[in-house]
């Protein structure tokens, strides 16, 4: 359908105004991106039509700043790249955004279409590549239909389970122009559709939670993305119920509140005969919700947007298809509507096995804490860092031990406020979000600080990212939990003796990175401000020094190169025995 028939038929568009304008109709406010031909002029009509334009350093960032801008906000942000290799390099942000069920439109210039399969430069077939990888992939057939596919790649992307969409841009398209009169007009996409669960199948559930012994509510990152905190904590803290949150469903309800039984993350999944998912998936995360992880008599209801994720992996006692909060809002008024009490309760005796486990686990971590010894363990030093941060302060955490170990030592109060590697346990994603979590809270909520908590090797996936950051003035606490190596590495004396070799490349062990580098020296090039610490006064002086500034900084810690996670109940990266 064509637009207003009332615009003058003189007046010309070229193809990057229509597309900049097509995004900015459907809400978009964020292009993250790294420009070049044939993509410049899109960059421009993006900012031109009042799309704020970040510049990254390597598309791979790009794409995870995008793609966390659609977890935060429930709204897709957009990843602008280069044709071949560009969108190659985004890739990785599209798998990923496509794992975790994150909304995100990634848009790539391509060859022009008179020179297909003529060998015309960084041709690549782009549109089938990205296919696996996202809901919706197309590539629009004229400059007229473009606001079509984006109106298309914006409701893939939100509606039903979200994700990442698609679209290709051929060269030619971007500068030539059109009759304004002859643009698609696109409906603007409405928000998705609440949907009910089935009323038969939440009164099972109701009667599951009501009579179970020991029942266990796993509150998923899809609970924080759906923003159901209000009605999560009625249920939760209304029926008094044990939760377990996952890494990124931290905060929903806060992590220090009583019903939280992270510290005894195994015993609570192996002895619950009813486990309430909310929003999280029976995948490796969950050990596949089998035994002898899982109770092999548990009772699992599932609260999903997804039918298909129902009966994924096990056999389901209740399934509850729908949206999260619509879907709770149902449960808590089955509940409310039924006397008396639940059959659960904190006098039962499992509740007082959890707690022992709990205590037991944490005098486990005091004593890892209180052992201040150089180097650092990182539980000391994660002490001394978590008492300085503020308590709605974003994190982005990445890493092996930093970012496992994080997510005991470094609670979160509110929700969707810890991003982290996710579903696809993506290494490289910290400086990208931290970059897009820095942009959404200047527009936003100015008052927060946006922490980026990585290791040494994280860290260098994206490092160049501290210029973006500079550039645009964004304050990010970086803190780089050194070890020397990828996992573990080696002592500066080990480091040294071995650095003597005439080949390292035959010596030096797969998982070590140069002994004690000094990372926050890169932030004179830029203008921002580095820090190093080796104790746990350094580390209060140092971190406390950066958060007076609103600056960006970078604090390099240095830990024990041996120094591991512990073994214990509330490590989520863990193999099932099955």
């Amino acid at each position: 359908m064509a637009s207003a028939s009332n615009m003058d038929e003189g007046v010309k568009v070229d193809g990057a105004t229509v597309l900049a304008r097509a995004l900015k109709a459907q809400g978009v406010e964020y292009m993250f991106g790294i420009v070049g031909i044939p993509v410049i002029e899109v960059g421009m009509a993006a900012q031109a039509a009042g799309i704020k334009y970040i510049g990254m350093r390597n598309e791979q960032a790009a794409s995870y700043g995008a793609s966390i801008i659609g977890y935060m906000t429930g709204k897709p942000a957009v990843c602008l790249v280069v044709s071949g290799p560009g969108l190659v390099h985004a890739l990785a942000g599209l798998s990923n955004a496509k794992e975790n069920c994150w909304p995100v439109i990634v848009i790539g210039g391509s060859s022009e279409q008179d020179q297909e399969a003529m060998g015309s430069f960084q041709e690549l077939p782009q549109v089938e590549a990205a296919r696996p990888y996202c809901k919706f992939s197309a590539r629009p057939n004229s400059i007229e239909r473009i606001p079509f596919y984006v109106e298309k790649a914006y409701r893939q992307s939100i509606y039903g389970r979200p994700g990442a969409c698609y679209l290709d841009i051929a060269g030619n398209m971007v500068n030539a122009t059109v009759n304004e009169k002859d643009v698609w007009s696109s409906i603007i996409c409405p928000p998705p559709p609440k949907s009910f669960a089935d009323p038969e199948s939440v009164k099972v559930a109701a009667d599951l939670l009501y009579y179970a012994e020991k029942p266990l509510v796993i509150v998923g990152k899809g609970a924080a993305y759906a923003h159901a905190e209000a009605a999560v904590q009625e249920l939760v803290i209304g029926a008094q119920l044990p939760f377990l949150p996952t890494p990124m469903g931290k905060g929903v309800i806060p992590d220090d509140h009583d019903l939280c039984v992270a510290p005894a993350r195994s015993k609570a999944l192996q002895e619950a005969d009813v486990i309430l998912l909310l929003g999280a998936r029976l995948n490796w995360m969950l050990h596949f919700g089998m035994p002898p992880r899982f109770n092999p008599k548990v009772k699992i209801i599932q609260v999903d947007i997804c039918h298909e994720e129902m009966n994924n992996n096990i056999k389901a006692a209740a399934m509850l298809v729908g949206s999260l909060d619509t879907v709770l809002n149902q449960l808590n008024e089955e509940i409310n509507r039924r006397p008396g009490k639940f059959a659960f309760s904190k006098a039962a005796p499992w509740w007082k096995t959890l707690k022992g486990k709990i205590q037991q686990n944490q005098q486990s971590v005091q004593k890892m804490m209180s052992d201040k010894s150089v180097p650092l363990n990182f539980y000391s030093a994660y002490e001394d860092i978590q008492k300085l941060l503020p308590k709605d302060c974003i994190i982005v955490s990445e890493g092996s031990s930093t970012m496992d170990i994080s997510r005991t030592m470094i609670p979160n109060s509110l929700p969707r406020h810890r991003l982290d590697a996710g579903t696809y346990g993506t290494m490289g994603v910290g400086l990208g979000f931290a970059v897009a979590a820095a942009v959404w809270c200047r527009d936003h909520a100015p008052e927060k600080r946006v922490v980026c908590i990585q290791g040494d090797s994280a860290f260098g996936f994206s490092g160049m990212e501290i210029e973006t950051l500079c550039r645009y003035k964004l304050p990010v606490i970086i803190i780089i939990m050194n070890n020397n190596g990828i996992g573990f590495g080696m002592d500066d004396d080990s480091w040294q003796s071995l650095s003597e070799s005439t080949d390292l490349t035959l010596t030096s062990p797969p998982t070590s990175l140069m002994a004690t580098a000094h990372y926050e020296r890169m932030m004179a090039a830029f203008g921002g401000n580095g820090y190093f610490a080796r104790t746990t006064e350094e580390i209060t002086k140092c971190v406390s020094a950066a958060m007076s500034k609103q600056q960006v900084s970078i604090v390099n810690v240095m830990i024990n190169p041996m120094s591991m996670k512990k073994p214990q109940d509330f490590f989520w990266l863990t193999k099932s025995k099955i």
